[in-house]
């Protein structure tokens, strides 16, 4: 059997175990409970410039059939009209005290948040998501107790925005079923002030990481599931510039704290895909390869995102962006970044 024979038959291998990944993305909300009408739940938005974002989540919550007993935007020094956009859209907003020493500003806002709250059930929620339609009635339906996150079902609408393909898909897989997802926490304050809230976590980008590390310390039930039909969001729809400055944030340090089993098995796939691309002139069976490659890709890319047919397709496009950055996002680790008006620590 020649070389070429032999990469071949391990990429053909390394097909099939990209349906292990996608049983990860397709796991559905757990059998559904009624929501208790004694509970009240309590919405609680971080928003640091967030004008253009707030008023579709928030026109979104007053959509839906089940209401929450308060929406609470914390504004986090923001130089807009967060705050006179959130009052005017019904909601209550309070001022994020100056920001202490080791904290980030999402942490520190959704701690502020939380102890502002009146709420039996906490949901925290990033400014740039909505709920669809009977969203937020779905995904209450599927809470019982502990921690539930749903990660949003990304929208992208520029062709540069078909980049963020394997971030959103590899996100998912190593989040899926008991991790947490950084758009969208909902939990019982019970559980919440049992392992001292975001102030665990508070000098942590990706808190969503370590939060869920303590909620599985201290035997927390913890479940995360895919947000079509459920949430949504665009990420990063001010340019390139903006997409690789989000994604160099953090996304290095967030693959460090998945699953090693689940790591490697992601990274195995990674490779194998590009395995044919090399061969495609050479060989039959590799160009049937990579469509079967880019046909399951196009089926995994709508798990969790509306991806163009032709992002699969020419899949070594997004893969090598997704490889460099992934690099690049390595060797900015712990280093100094922009985000947000802010320059914070890479970790």
């Amino acid at each position: 059997m020649g070389s070429g024979s032999i990469i071949l038959s391990v990429a053909s291998l390394l097909w099939f175990a990209g349906f292990l990944i996608l049983s990860r993305i397709r796991t559905y909300l757990p059998s559904a409970h009624f929501f208790h009408p004694s509970l009240s739940l309590s919405v609680i938005i971080p928003a640091r410039n967030e004008e253009h974002n707030l008023p579709r989540l928030l026109h979104s919550i007053n959509a839906q059939s089940v209401r929450p007993l308060e929406v609470i935007v914390v504004d986090d020094a923001s130089t807009d009209r967060t705050a006179e956009v959130a009052e005017k859209l019904g909601a209550t907003v309070i001022a994020s005290q100056p920001l202490p020493e080791e904290w980030r500003g999402k942490t520190w806002a959704c701690q502020q948040g939380a102890n502002f709250a009146n709420g039996d059930i906490l949901l925290f929620i990033d400014a740039d998501t909505w709920f669809e339609t009977g969203g937020l009635e779905r995904i209450l339906a599927a809470y019982d107790t502990g921690a539930l996150s749903v990660g949003p079902y990304h929208t992208p609408q520029r062709p540069y925005e078909q980049l963020s393909a394997f971030f959103n898909l590899i996100m998912a897989a190593g989040t899926v079923p008991h991790g947490l997802f950084g758009q969208m926490l909902m939990v019982d304050r019970a559980s919440y002030r049992r392992i001292d809230g975001h102030e665990t976590v508070k000098g942590r980008i990706l808190e969503n990481f370590f939060l869920a590390e303590r909620f599985c310390e201290f035997g927390i039930p913890l479940h995360s599931q895919t947000g079509k039909g459920l949430l949504g969001f665009r990420m990063y729809p001010n340019g390139l510039s903006d997409l690789i400055e989000g994604w160099t944030k953090g996304f290095a340090s967030g693959a460090g704290q998945t699953a090693k089993p689940t790591l490697l098995l992601i990274v195995a796939w990674l490779i194998g895909m590009m395995l044919p691309v090399g061969w495609l002139p050479f060989s039959e069976w590799a160009t049937l390869l990579y469509l079967l490659f880019a046909a399951q890709l196009a089926f995994m890319f709508r798990q969790v995102g509306a991806f163009r047919w032709y992002t699969a397709l020419f899949y070594p496009v997004p893969l090598v962006f997704f490889f460099a950055l992934f690099a690049w996002s390595l060797l900015r680790s712990d280093k100094q970044v922009t985000w947000k008006g802010r320059r914070i620590h890479a970790n």
